[in-house]
């Protein structure tokens, strides 16, 4: 009998590719938050109950990092107290729990790739309500794995590569952040990746715990945009931008505080799962073609 996997968020971009990529592998019920509120405790029972999963994949998430230092109540239910509906839910059926978290759970003041069992010291109401959302699934069940992920983005929803895209269309000077460094990673890779995880779930080879992953390289906002500026117009992309400039995190001053520095390591969950992770530019470069309907220069 065909391992079944229940997604949530699969409205959000992560979501939309562990859809494709889990659709004709597994037997797949994905809902979106409209489909599945993960904040209804009584819902999330019941669909859990009727769908019985082997596997559940959380992508649903509060994510606006900003907006969730006013709307503190609605980040932690969606975050802390929806990752406790699904877990305890996942238990009731004894289905393995496959949750996304964030490097945001990290300060970003450590002067080396964070491991997995390195202290977390949230800056802002996001990185809390995700760390929060850890804690209530590793209090309810072992059966679960937690892949910490960084700077999301894909061809769907909204991201930095996006807006980015949009203010480069329009503008012919962009000013971006260049003392903030990451790991940007692509929705695709990371889909392809879960879908790993999930095949070594049903071969019984998957420890439970937290890991992490991200495309290969760091960068620094700023290198992230420049690089999205020039790929951009090596296909063809109608930009106006000519000119990408360096600031620091003062001049551009937001609501949260985001981590200097929050580079993932991920020998764990490539070691574990046999990953081979591409560069994060590769990745920018799949994805732009993508957007772009797969046209090449």
């Amino acid at each position: 009998m065909a391992l079944k996997v229940l997604l949530t968020g699969a409205g959000g971009q992560l979501g939309a590719d562990t859809a494709r990529a889990f659709s004709g592998e597994y037997a797949l019920a994905a809902f979106d938050s409209r489909g599945l509120d993960i904040t209804d405790r009584e819902k999330v029972f019941d669909t859990v109950k009727a769908e019985a999963p082997g596997v559940i994949i959380n992508c649903a998430a509060y994510t606006k990092v900003d907006k969730a230092e006013e709307e503190r109540e609605r980040a932690f239910a969606v975050n802390r107290d929806g990752a406790r509906n699904i877990a305890e839910a996942a238990a009731s059926v004894n289905a393995v729990l496959l949750h996304i978290s964030t490097d945001f759970v990290f300060d970003g003041i450590k002067p080396a790739p964070y491991v997995e069992v390195d202290p977390t010291n949230p800056l802002g109401v996001y990185g809390e309500s995700k760390l929060r959302g850890e804690w209530e699934i590793i209090k309810s069940f072992q059966r679960h794995i937690i892949i910490r992920v960084s700077w999301l983005y894909g061809t769907g929803g909204h991201n930095f590569v996006k807006t980015i895209l949009k203010y480069a269309a329009e503008r012919e000077t962009l000013r971006v952040v260049y003392d903030q460094v990451g790991g940007p990673t692509w929705t695709a890779d990371l889909a392809g990746a879960l879908l790993r995880v999930v095949k070594a779930v049903e071969e019984n080879r998957a420890p439970y715990g937290v890991y992490h992953y991200s495309n290969e390289g760091v960068a620094s906002w700023y290198d992230f945009a420049l690089s999205i500026v020039e790929e951009a117009l090596v296909l063809g992309a109608p930009i106006k931008c000519s000119t990408v400039e360096p600031i620091l995190t003062h001049e551009w001053p937001t609501p949260a505080r985001r981590p200097p520095y929050s580079v993932l390591n991920k020998d764990k969950i490539k070691e574990t799962f046999g990953l081979k992770v591409p560069h994060w530019r590769t990745s920018l470069k799949g994805m732009l073609k993508e957007l772009y309907g797969g046209r090449d220069a």
